[in-house]
């Protein structure tokens, strides 16, 4: 039986990766709450292949 509730896992994934021609992409897995944060979600976390922080959104 599935949770009830506001709290959802999304996954975020690198705006800039895409631009740069590299290989791989980086992509992070969070909850958030619905109720709180309805629209998409946008944070900045480390890019492991760029090896700086960049900007990351929720997909999906």
């Amino acid at each position: 039986m599935a949770k009830k509730g506001n709290r959802i896992q999304v996954i975020l994934e690198c705006t800039e990766h895409k631009d740069s021609g590299r290989p791989g992409t980086s992509r992070y897995v969070t909850t958030k709450n619905r109720k709180n944060t309805p629209d998409r979600m946008e944070l900045k976390k480390f890019n492991p292949v760029l090896r700086k922080y960049t900007v990351h959104k929720e997909i999906k």
